[in-house]
């Protein structure tokens, strides 16, 4: 789906990855889960490209449901796949923390689960080698994107800011739709390492000047990150 000139996003409200597509080739930021390779060959055959466009994958975190078919890429296509230094072991398939009591509904709950096993979510594919990036890097890849640090999430979480997308990418540093509970609208994620590091970070996402805000799960934020800021700490306050 086309939200904006070199904006394409794959998925749903559920689970979710996105295209920044240039003449120059394509970057992906995420690779959702395994199975969404299928979806990206359909995405890919409707803008008339192939896998041969696909110049890099940037991770926003080393999370199963955003790793996806990153490895497949690197493995089948060479393809290098980019992410924080901090998250690197994770995306290896490291231990991850656990992250305690989480607010949820049967339903949602539910839903998540049945559809990441759609999606081949319980055969996680984690990598083997990865490129490993730290905070302002401007990566040479096709829409110019620049790294930004936003831990809380996990430790190497970050944002992927484009301004020739207009629009940042923010992996897990906040939602617009809580898998587990169902619950709309910009609000902090759930599995979140860190609730407090990661409302910090969202100072460094408000600076940030784009019209669109798009998070791994739930629908894209239309307005600036400054507005998606300050919406996750109203909702955090709540």
């Amino acid at each position: 789906m086309q939200l904006a000139p070199h904006l394409h996003r794959i998925g749903n409200d559920i689970v979710a990855f996105s295209l920044l597509v240039t003449p120059e080739g394509i970057t992906l930021v995420d690779a959702g889960l395994p199975g969404h390779w299928n979806d990206l060959q359909h995405e890919l055959r409707s803008l008339g490209r192939s896998v041969s466009d696909i110049r890099g994958v940037i991770l926003t975190h080393g999370d199963s449901d955003h790793i996806g078919f990153a490895e497949r890429l690197r493995a089948e296509h060479g393809v290098p796949v980019f992410v924080h230094a901090a998250d690197a072991d994770r995306a290896r398939g490291g231990a991850k923390p656990k992250n305690g009591k989480q607010e949820m509904k049967v339903g949602p709950t539910l839903g998540f689960g049945m559809y990441s096993i759609r999606k081949n979510g319980l055969r996680t594919h984690y990598l083997t080698e990865v490129v490993e990036v730290a905070d302002g890097d401007v990566l040479d890849l096709p829409g110019a994107p620049r790294i930004v640090c936003m831990p809380g999430h996990s430790p190497g979480s970050i944002a992927v800011h484009s301004p020739v997308a207009d629009a940042v990418f923010v992996g897990d540093a906040l939602t617009t739709r809580n898998v587990l509970t169902g619950r709309t609208g910009a609000q902090p994620a759930p599995f979140t390492d860190d609730p407090a590091a990661a409302l910090a970070s969202l100072d460094r996402l408000a600076a940030l000047p784009a019209s669109w805000v798009i998070p791994g799960h739930g629908a894209p934020f239309h307005g600036s990150p400054a507005d998606a800021a300050a919406a996750v700490r109203a909702a955090a306050s709540r």
